[in-house]
Order: structure tokens, then sequence, then C-alpha cells
């Protein structure tokens, strides 16, 4: 990769603005687009006019999507218009029957795919201390690996495109019962009558606790879901592709099992757009 090449991102929201910020910081023109008009006034960097005008302007493209029919959609745009030899990088998760299907897609135009899912909330993406799972062609992925360093604190590479996602997918699996078991031990400190936030120091500091309990639990102690660092409906839409995954291989997942449904429970109640935290406030209302 040349040296502070010009970088596209498709998809502006928490983790698309973050990253652009650092790789904005390391020097580099980055070139944004986003379908949402407010998201796209917001951006600080240069502004597209659309999915093809990225194309344009960038050989190397970031995506930060929000669901299957959005990959598709701008997949199909990118494959007629990005350039021979450039790189678009699928940084969500999402299906991995759908990025393949946007893989072969985009190698009909010479366009590589890089399967890079990342783990981390939008706090972690603010300061840059994302972890990258990159996987797909090596080539590839030697190519953006100077702009993971910017947008993250540790870059694996996994090889066969897929195994990305498909250690994403054990990472969330484990964020959505920790983030639950966060919510939970709260509850029941709350039950006994302990100060929420002796119980988090408490706790923090011994054997019990997760990188869950760590983050999200200040948030359970105070009460305090918004801003969200990963919003609970997110963290429900990827519980239900882990899980679907998971039986396609006959893997059993009783803990995800009982946890999707209080998942989505609290999103019925109206608390998909607080961060998942709320998990406790739902426990509380049950209580």
């Amino acid at each position: 990769m040349t040296e502070r090449a010009p970088v596209g991102i498709i998809g502006l929201g928490v983790m698309g603005s973050a990253m652009s910020r650092h790789i904005l910081a390391g020097g580099h023109q980055v070139v944004g687009f986003d379908i949402d008009l407010a998201r796209r006034c917001e951006f600080p960097g240069s502004v597209a006019e659309s999915v093809a005008d990225v194309a344009r302007q960038t050989q190397i493209i970031l995506l930060s999507l929000p669901s299957p029919g959005a990959l598709s959609e701008v997949a199909a745009e990118l494959a007629e218009s990005a350039s021979p030899d450039s790189v678009a990088v699928e940084m969500g998760t999402l299906p991995l029957a759908d990025k393949e299907a946007a893989r072969a897609l985009l190698a009909e135009s010479r366009v590589d795919l890089v399967d890079a899912p990342v783990s981390g909330t939008g706090l972690q993406a603010a300061d840059a201390t994302l972890v990258v799972y990159s996987s797909g062609d090596e080539r590839a992925h030697q190519r953006v690996t100077p702009i993971f360093d910017l947008v993250g604190k540790q870059t694996f590479y996994l090889g066969t495109f897929g195994n990305g996602s498909r250690i994403k997918f054990v990472a969330n699996l484990l964020v959505a019962i920790h983030t639950l078991a966060a919510a939970e031990a709260h509850q029941l400190g709350s039950a006994c009558g302990l100060d929420a936030d002796l119980v988090q120091e408490v706790i923090a500091a011994g054997v019990g606790s997760s990188a869950m309990f760590e983050i999200r639990g200040p948030m359970m102690a105070a009460g305090t879901y918004d801003p969200p660092s990963a919003r609970l409906a997110i963290i429900l839409k990827d519980a239900g592709i882990i899980a679907d995954y998971a039986r396609s291989l006959d893997s059993p997942t009783p803990l995800l099992d009982a946890a999707i449904p209080l998942y989505q429970a609290a999103a019925e109640a109206g608390l998909g757009d607080l961060d998942a935290a709320a998990l406790r406030q739902l426990l509380a209302e049950l209580n």
C-alpha cells in the first residue's frame, strides 16, 4: 500500500466515524459515504456523493454496514465502479454466507474482499483499542494492515476468508452471555441491599469479573445506558446470527439460547436503542 493512500469508508455510524478520525489523524485522506444525510454532514473527512464516488477516489475501502441487504447493495455498486485490484474490507458482524456472496461478486471485477470484523464497542473504537480479526487473501490483508494499525491495538491474520467472522462469532457469543451475566450479578447485589458502586469495585477486582462486567458494569451501577457503546438491538442481531450459524454446525449453545429471549424482551420493552447494559433495567423490572 502506498504511504498515506486515500481510504474510503462506507457506513458512517458509531464505528465507521470513529475509525475515520483515527485514519485522518494518521495522515490519510478519508472519503466517506452514508445513506444518512445527518451522518454525512457530521463526517470529518471528504464526503462522497455515492458508493461509486468513494470507489472512484480510493482503492482501499472499509465497509461498516448494518445489514446483509446493505452489504449486497454496496457490493453490487463496488463491482460496477471500483477499479481492478482495489481492496474492500467488510468489518461488520453479518452472516458468513452474505459475506461470501459479496466476495464472489467482487472477485468478478478483480476486487478483493477481506473479512475483518472487529472486537470492541464504540468506546474501543473511539480510543483505537479495537482488535481486528482479518481473513482472506494474504496480500490484500497486508495492504490494509497499516490501516488496521491506526484503528486498533492488535490485528490477527486468521487465514482463509471467513475465519475472521468465525472468530467474531465466538467472541460475540461471550459478549452476549457475559453482558447478561453482569446484569444478573448487579441485580442480585441490589436485591441483597448492597451498594451498586461497591459491588462494581469489589467484583471487578476478583476472579468473577469479565471484560463486559468492567465495561458495562459501571453503566449498570449508575443506571445510565445512553449514549450506548453498543446498542442492545445490535447485540441481539449478532446473537441471532451466531445462534443460526451454531445450529448449522450442530454445535450446542445453551447459554446463548437462554440469553436471546431476554434480549428480545428488552428490545420489546423499548430498550433496544440503549446500551446492552440496559438488560440490568429489564431484570429490575422483572423483579
